[in-house]
């Protein structure tokens, strides 16, 4: 509206959702919400709940999250589309201001295996990353309403669930869904309360921080009917397992999964978020579960302020958004419907390199043989069957032992998808003093470990009796934090790795986690497999996953009895009895009140105060990023790809645990001889987690994955070819060579490039080492944005071309013909060397991700946009 007052012209904005304004309570008129019901469409209860929490108009508080807490309050423009723009069409794009961000860096290795392992593991921690700690310090005091809450805390998704999330908030006077956005995939996790989070690129977050809200085309929302009622012996990691399989094989990449149906209330609220957590390993961006009473009641059972539970549920029903599900007259209406029926469920596990490739537990001994022998990929190892049944003898703390194939070496109990999940933790713990109690023991050789996903964890394990009895199985209280799931399982015993060695082995890891792709979780595990905490314990006694547990013993104790697995196995309601009487309130009120004050050696940590950083050139942690070097203000024209070579032709599944750097650093790759050069010895390299800070490490972990399989070389190798000269090098040196001589890079790859964690690195790392656009088949949604955010193309074949349809070898040289108008999803020409023409797919989806790229990335769209003001 226009006003004149005095020869000055006002714009006065007025909301146009103000009709919509009412009280929650006639007794608390100031305390207002929107009632999207008087929009007065019929169309909103015929949608799926996620897509009405979108709907919310609402402020926003971001939370960056570093070991589980970095509050800040950041404005975005408030969301202004109603339904009218979000009935199913997915070419419409959407900015989502989501009301938290959540950032998570926490890293622990577990370097010891002693009855201190907590407290070793924590000193190492401080000692190893104190300059990073310092950063973090600095940027509290540098910054407004910003809080860190501090190392050993627990897993971040945990703590989320447990502590942070708030369902409904109430700010400036009006309620509002909760809603979450984070830098790692698995953010997802808080879906499972009725919270809509996923995961965003690190690259986008960076810009969500400086006040960018989320560009996103709408997705299509998959309805997912669970019905049933589970067996007394299947665990909540046996049910996402098989949803994890199921879903990969329906194709929801880009897509939410709503869950819906009878099935859903006989899961609690920790087996909701199990299954959401997992939602990155079948690809969806969301995997939703609306509250309904059974989250009103985890919200008491984990403390939550019963002033602001008496208007969560009043609020959600108000708004269409408290969910019944057992009245199919609230089912809302889904791009498609898929169904489980959860009394089919078996145990299971998933593996040996993938977590999609769900195994029952029943079939492991016959399918871990067949991978033995089949030809080298996702499924196969290719050991010629004369070495099958190859046993090497080592000597271990005086004793005899000896591995074979499928031997276990690694057994964890780790990652957020399990640890808060009390039960199968408490499962697992009351396994373990059945297994006590009968006689059995594990192999002390096997690296055994227990990695809680919060302090809570380790109080009701506590209090209920059975930590004692997983002490003496070995799973010791090692940290706080990702771990083995991330690669951070630490050295195994030299003996072991000689003997792995030797027999060139295919030795397993079996862990609790969410993710087992090649090279991940130990370079010496090949085959790792994901399974519930009672199953990691169960494989760890047996010490192989050549096992059938239904015919053969777990072992046979002191006595010569024979011990199966049937014998110690604990029914639900044995679970769910003891999680009634020791899984309180109170447990959660007396951890959270504290995790803020509780780790002195953060308390008394000194960092500088000073408005704006001081870069050290002498470390070897932080560095001042190179992403800004030469920006201009004004904006450069995209230039054509010219004469590119072909850096790494790769195939399907590629994962960002191929590409990004993680894990421990080699003492052969040129990471440590950068960090040599610096003068640092091995001990000191530490891991690539925690020096990702400093761009020169990076960049050279980039590619670095011993189990990267390049089509150039045909082997599993983190080496190329440097295609002018036909020598064979290392990945980084190669692209050093390459940039020197100015000559631009491509990477080919086939289909789900980029699936995996949410990690930005593996877009920052091809970035620079010269990589200007990616070739593939298909993407997992968080790694294209990732790619967006730095620039780089992600070029898509178009439907029914590949490399090999193509005849692409790689050693051509590309050109990428950019034209001077763009539009999402266009056509560009692409020609060869040898004269061959073919058109692929430019995937900047929306006209936002072209802003970026005519930017060169959304780092740099911000830099000009910050400066402008």
């Amino acid at each position: 509206l226009k006003s004149v007052q005095r020869g000055r012209v006002f714009l006065v904005m007025t909301n146009p959702y103000a009709h919509t304004i009412e009280p929650l309570d006639p007794q608390k008129p100031d305390h207002k919400f929107f009632n999207l019901k008087k929009l007065e469409d019929p169309r909103y209860d015929q949608l799926p709940f996620s897509i009405r929490v979108l709907l919310s108009l609402r402020p926003a508080r971001v939370i960056l999250q570093d070991f589980t807490g970095v509050p800040a309050v950041v404005d975005f423009a408030a969301m202004r589309d109603a339904v009218k723009k979000l009935q199913g069409d997915p070419e419409k794009i959407n900015p989502v201001c989501p009301a938290d961000l959540v950032i998570d860096h926490s890293i622990q290795v577990d370097f010891n295996r002693k009855s201190d392992s907590l407290q070793k593991n924590q000193e190492l921690e401080f000692e190893r990353n104190m300059e990073r700690f310092e950063f973090l310090k600095w940027g509290s005091k540098a910054f407004r309403n910003m809080r860190i809450i501090p190392p050993g805390s627990g897993i971040v998704h945990q703590v989320n669930l447990e502590y942070l999330a708030r369902v409904v908030f109430e700010q400036d006077g009006y309620y509002y869904p909760d809603s979450l956005v984070g830098t790692d995939s698995h953010t997802t996790m808080i879906d499972g309360l009725g919270v809509l989070g996923w995961g965003v690129g690190g690259i986008e977050a960076e810009a969500v921080m400086l006040g960018q809200p989320i560009s996103m085309v709408l997705p299509e929302v998959i309805g997912y009917k669970l019905q049933g009622t589970p067996d007394k012996f299947i665990t909540s990691t046996d049910i996402v397992l098989t949803v994890t399989k199921h879903l990969r094989q329906v194709g929801v990449v880009g897509k939410f999964v709503e869950f819906f149906g009878p099935g859903v209330a006989q899961l609690s609220i920790a087996d909701r978020a199990t299954i959401a957590n997992m939602c990155p390993e079948y690809g969806a961006t969301a995997a939703f579960f609306p509250v309904d009473q059974i989250s009103i009641q985890y919200l008491k059972q984990t403390g939550r302020d019963m002033d602001k539970l008496s208007y969560i549920e009043k609020y959600l029903k108000a708004v269409g958004m408290f969910r019944d599900y057992s009245n199919t007259a609230q089912d809302p209406q889904f791009t498609q419907v898929v169904e489980l029926d959860l009394s089919t469920v078996v145990p299971c596990c998933s593996g040996p390199k993938r977590p999609q490739d769900r195994v029952a537990v029943s079939e492991m001994k016959q399918d871990f043989k067949a991978c033995l022998g089949a030809k080298q990929g996702f499924k196969g190892f290719q050991v010629a069957p004369e070495r099958h049944d190859v046993r090497v003898p080592f000597q271990y703390n005086g004793a005899e032992y000896s591995l074979s194939h499928g031997s276990v070496v690694i057994a964890a109990i780790t990652s957020c998808t399990n640890t808060s999940n009390p039960s199968v933790m408490l499962g697992a713990g009351l396994l373990a003093q059945k297994a006590v109690k009968a006689g059995l023991s594990v192999k002390p050789y096997i690296k055994t470990s227990l990695s809680p996903g919060s302090g809570v964890v380790t109080y009701y394990l506590k209090e209920s009796g059975v930590m004692d009895f997983l002490s003496q199985l070995g799973f010791e209280v090692v940290g706080y934090g990702c771990m083995t799931c991330i690669g951070n399982s630490g050295p195994l015993p030299e003996q072991v790795v000689e003997a792995i060695t030797q027999g060139d082995l295919v030795a397993a890891g079996v862990l609790s986690g969410n993710r087992n792709f090649e090279g991940r979780v130990h370079p010496n595990t090949r085959a790792n497999y994901l399974a519930s905490p009672p199953l990691v314990i169960a494989y760890a006694i047996a010490g192989t996953v050549r096992i059938d547990f239904e015919k053969e013993p777990l072992a046979v104790n002191a006595q010569g009895k024979e011990v199966f697995l049937r014998d110690i196995w604990p029914t639900r309601e044995e679970i769910q009895a003891v999680e009634r009487q020791f899984v309180i309130p109170a447990m959660f009120k007396e951890v959270y009140e504290k995790v803020e004050k509780v780790n002195e050696r953060w308390n008394s940590l000194k960092a500088p105060s000073d408005k704006l950083y001081t870069w050290d050139p002498s470390s070897t942690y932080i560095k001042s990023p190179p992403f800004f070097d030469g920006l201009t203000r004004e904006l450069q024209t995209p230039k054509s790809i010219t004469d590119a070579y072909v850096l790494l032709n790769l195939g399907d599944s590629v994962t960002t645990d191929h590409i990004s750097p993680a894990g421990n650093i080699a003492r052969n790759s040129s990471a440590a001889r950068y960090l040599t050069s610096r003068g640092l010895t091995p001990r000191e390299f530490n891991s690539y987690g925690s020096r990702r800070g400093n761009d020169a490490v990076m960049a050279r972990g980039t590619f670095a994955n011993i189990r990267l399989f390049n089509k150039f070389i045909n082997k599993q190798s983190p080496s190329t070819i440097y295609l002018p000269t036909g020598e064979t090098m290392d990945v980084f040196d190669a692209a050093e060579k390459y940039q020197q001589d100015t000559h631009p890079l491509l990477i080919l790859a086939g289909k789900e490039y980029g699936s995996g964690s949410s990690r930005d690195w593996a877009a920052k790392g091809p970035f620079l080492l010269g990589i200007k656009a990616v070739l593939a088949e298909s993407y997992e949604r968080i790694h294209r944005s990732n790619l967006v955010g730095m620039g780089v193309i992600p070029l898509e074949y178009l439907p029914g071309d590949s490399a090999e349809s193509l005849g692409l070898t790689g050693r051509e040289r590309y050109t990428v013909i950019i034209p001077p108008k763009l539009t999402p999803r266009m056509t560009v020409d692409i020609k060869l060397d040898t004269g061959k023409t073919f058109q692929a797919k430019m995937r900047f989806d929306t006209d936002v991700e072209l802003t970026y790229f005519h930017h060169g990335g959304i780092l740099n769209y911000m830099i000009r946009k910050m400066s402008e003001n």
